[in-house]
């Protein structure tokens, strides 16, 4: 067979669900939960067809975790190529998972839950000795498994990183939703201009203003220097979206002009999407 396979399994509450709708998103035929006793007429179906992708999660035959390790190892040398995700987590996030979700664990008894969990890990430890790829999901934010899904079967596409620009007051308090910020209360204050003080940082005039001080050019230098060192990290790491917060006293002049700057700054730079997104102009 010329499939890529990839058949996704772990540990319940790990986070196969979820893998598998990311392996959809990215092109794989995906089917949850399928019986081991169908495995092979499931896969000659979609040779079949011409689908040369195909994602699984399999339920063990009878039960048992050591036929269904035997089942996948051999087919190895039935399908063109065989990736094997294996999804972990700590016992105490498994726990409080279900106890979030209440779900009944799949091997649970008579014993508590931690006993099923623990008796599951055991018996799943062969098949993680096969795995290609093993991912903790314990601090996986969606972002982050996106990625480390994608990498584990050959995708390498470089994920967008959304920025939001979140000029703000901070007379109003500062946005809880921050990642970064920047205080900008230290350039000119247009607001001290009867003329200016009603109009915010996307004015003509009111940049004029703010432009004659002279930190602005240097601290604009070294802040586009910064964001360009500081983007890429953040995409590697697997972080989808990136809010950075500049504020000023009211929120409707330099945080708003140093917010439209950085824009025009780092708008070129490769997988960044860049908004704007005032908190306070309207206060």
């Amino acid at each position: 067979m010329h499939v890529h396979l990839v058949v996704v399994t772990g540990l319940a509450g790990a986070g196969m669900t979820q893998t598998l709708k990311i392996l959809e998103d990215i092109g794989f035929a995906c089917i949850a939960q399928l019986p081991a006793e169908i495995l092979d007429a499931t896969l000659a179906h979609f040779e079949g067809i011409g689908r040369s992708r195909v994602a699984l999660s399999v339920l063990p035959p009878e039960g048992r975790y050591d036929l269904l390790t035997e089942q996948i190892a051999a087919l190895r040398t039935q399908v063109g190529q065989l990736d094997i995700l294996f999804l972990d987590a700590p016992d105490e996030a498994l726990l409080r998972r279900f106890s979030e979700t209440r779900r009944r664990h799949p091997l649970a008894q008579n014993g508590t839950l931690l006993d099923a969990i623990r008796d599951e890990r055991i018996a799943l430890a062969p098949l993680r000795a096969l795995a290609t790829a093993t991912i903790d999901t314990n601090e996986s934010t969606l972002a982050s498994l996106k990625i480390g899904v994608a990498r584990a079967v050959g995708e390498r596409k470089e994920a967008k990183l959304d920025v939001t620009l979140l000029p703000f007051g901070f007379k109003f308090g500062v946005p809880l939703e921050l990642d970064l910020l920047f205080d900008v209360r230290f350039l000119a204050n247009p607001n001290y201009d009867p003329i200016l003080r009603e109009r915010i940082g996307d004015d003509p005039d009111v940049a004029r203003y703010i432009e004659r001080d002279l930190h602005l050019a240097p601290f604009l230098e070294h802040l586009e220097a910064l964001l360009r060192f500081l983007l890429p990290l953040y995409q590697a790491e697997g972080k989808a979206r990136l809010t950075i917060g500049v504020g000023c006293t009211g929120g409707h002049h330099r945080s708003v002009y140093v917010a439209h700057r950085l824009a025009e700054a780092l708008e070129n730079m490769p997988n960044v999407d860049l908004t704007i997104s005032p908190r306070d102009t309207k206060r």
